[in-house]
Order: structure tokens, then C-alpha cells, then sequence
């Protein structure tokens, strides 16, 4: 299937991501919205993944335009003056540990308590949101997780809550959809999975992970699902509308495409129905997150946070077809 497409080219859409991004005051304080026609339009901070440092992954979402994002967890907790482990998380897995690494471990996990439960840690998250929110940015969806215990998770939880989060986000499977939805409900929050190629496995139940707690939402990465199955993502999310919470918006040939199936494309030059999911969720005025997530190759001279801009501003086109053709 292809996507009907907005009658620009990629070089009119990008000119148009330098205008919106010239319009930004020097100080960052002009407001964000990437609201269209009542279409939450985020990102998936791992769109940054070059960008390693907390402070600069806040700039590159200010400078893409965006409101709302689906916060990555990486290096949070080492930005707000926690202990570090001097093993590294490889290692720590490893059956073949040296006494002092084990001793560096067990002093490493009772620092790493104590420094989560203390009050100081907490008003460290409350000022992390008002930061974000400060720049414009709202934090919707938090992916990390301290841990597997319903203690690491409970508190997984209660610093989603406290970031503004609807809830916490991990892979697709029996044990997350178990425990973490579990975890989700003791919140009063939702648990959101993620799909990489799982509906593609004959096995796969999504029903059935579903059905495993209330509080179980589905992030619904409708390029992956295309790439690997060659099904109808914009079917699925007329099926499951009410249990996803979230959807990654990327764009992907499908399994069956003559040339090469699953692979990532510029907005635009795969088959994923892009547009048409976008209008659809306005059209019904669904409440779900639509997250870019950059997965394509970069051109020569762009960057992440260009191409995240640009991938924004071709959502934007979708949504608001009569502003697109002023």
C-alpha cells in the first residue's frame, strides 16, 4: 500500500522547518505546539541518540518544535547526581565476577536505594519536569524501569508520575504485560508496549497480553508492524483504538515490497500509510500520542534534530491540509 502523498517535496518541507525554527526567540521562551488540529505530535527521545547529554536532547526537542515527547530514561538518573556503578551493566551479568566487583556491586545497590527513596531525589524530579516544561516540553511517556521487583517498579512508576507521565513504556511480552501492567495498576497509571516484529510470530497474542491487566496500553510502532507482516496498520488501529495509548510514526517499506521489504525511509518515500493513520486519529479524535521516531539514514549535511523537525513538519502538512496549501 502507499501513502497518499502531500502535494510538497522534502526541500519545501524543509524550508518550511527553517522558518518555524527561525521563529524561536533567542532565549527559548516562545511557546511550542505541536498540537495539529488536535493531533498530539511528539517524539521518541531516541531520535536523539547521537546527542548523549540530558540538557542537550531538551534543546534538540525545543529546536525540532516539539511540545511533547516520549522521554528515553537513559542517563536521567546520572544527571540528577546519582551514584554510578564502577561495574559496568555488562559485566554485572557476568557468572565469572571478581570478589572486588561483587563488593563494588552490593555497595553500588544499597548507594542506588538509599538515593532513590531519599525526599531530596524526588523534588530533583520535580524540578527535572518543571525544566522540561519550562521550554515548552511535556513529558507524556516515560521509557525506564529501575528494575523488575514490584519495588523497582513501583518506583519506576512514581517518578513517571511525577514527570507527568500517562505511564511507563517497555517491550511487548508475557512477563512486562504481567508485571509491569501489574505495577501500571498499583499507580493508577497505564504500562504501554512496544512492538518491534512480534506480530509477525503466528504465535503472537496480542489480545491475550492485553487481557493480562486493565491497565495494559499498547505504543503501537505502525512501521514495524507494516515491515514485518505487510498488514494494514491503519485496520489495527481502527481494531484497538481504545488500548493504545501511544503510536511510533515512522515510515517503512512493507514485507512485501518488490524492491526490498522493511526497510526505514524518509516521511513520504515508504509504504506506511502515514497520512492516512494521522487523519485517521483526528477524524475520531482518539487520544493517542503520535511519537516520530528518526530510524532512517540521515543525509549528508542534515542532522537528528533537522530530519526530526522535518518528519514534524510532514505530520503537520497531514493534519492541517489547508494551512499546508497557504
Amino acid at each position: 500500500m502507499k501513502n497518499k502523498k502531500i502535494k510538497s517535496t522534502l526541500s519545501i518541507l524543509a524550508m518550511a522547518v527553517v522558518m518555524v525554527l527561525s521563529s524561536f526567540s533567542a532565549d527559548g521562551q516562545e511557546p511550542i505546539n505541536s498540537n495539529y488540529g488536535g493531533v498530539q505530535i511528539g517524539a521518541i527521545t531516541y531520535s536523539f541518540r547521537s546527542i548523549r547529554e540530558v540538557d542537550a536532547v531538551l534543546q534538540a526537542c525545543v529546536e525540532a518544535g516539539l511540545s511533547s515527547v516520549e522521554l528515553m530514561g537513559t542517563g536521567v538518573e546520572a544527571y540528577l547526581g546519582a551514584p554510578e556503578s564502577t561495574v559496568s551493566r555488562r559485566r554485572m551479568r557476568a557468572s565469572d565476577l571478581t570478589d572486588e566487583e561483587k563488593a563494588a556491586i552490593e555497595k553500588y545497590q544499597k548507594d542506588i536505594k538509599v538515593w532513590r527513596y531519599s525526599d531530596e531525589t524526588m523534588d530533583k524530579y520535580v524540578a527535572f519536569k518543571q525544566k522540561f516544561n519550562d521550554a515548552g516540553v511535556n513529558i507524556h511517556i516515560y521509557k525506564w524501569t529501575a528494575g523488575m521487583s514490584d519495588e523497582d517498579l513501583d518506583y519506576s512508576f512514581k517518578v513517571a508520575k511525577t514527570l507527568g507521565a500517562i505511564g511507563i513504556t517497555t517491550e511487548i511480552g508475557e512477563e512486562n504485560c504481567t508485571k509491569v501492567g501489574a505495577a501500571a495498576e498499583r499507580a493508577g497509571m497505564v504500562a504501554i508496549f512496544h512492538n518491534h516484529y512480534q506480530y509477525a510470530d503466528e504465535d503472537f497474542d496480542v489480545d491475550k497480553l492485553l487481557a493480562l491487566n486493565p491497565a495494559n496500553r499498547l505504543n503501537f510502532d505502525i512501521g514495524h508492524y507494516l515491515g514485518s507482516t505487510g498488514k494494514d496498520p491503519v485496520a489495527f488501529i481502527e481494531k484497538y483504538h481504545e488500548q493504545i495509548a501511544s503510536i511510533h510514526v515512522k515510515d517503512k517499506t512493507a514485507k512485501d515490497n518488490e524492491v526490498k521489504g522493511n526497510v526505514n525511509k524518509p516521511f513520504g518515500q515508504g509504504d506506511t500509510p502515514v497520512n492516512e493513520v494521522l487523519q485517521l486519529i483526528q477524524k475520531n479524535q482518539w487520544p493517542i500520542y503520535c511519537d516520530i521516531e528518526l530510524e532512517y539514514k540521515i543525509p549528508e549535511g542534515s542532522d537528528a534534530v533537522k530530519e526530526t523537525a522535518i518528519c514534524r513538519e510532514y505530520c503537520r502538512k497531514a493534519l492541517e491540509p489547508a494551512v499546508a496549501m497557504d
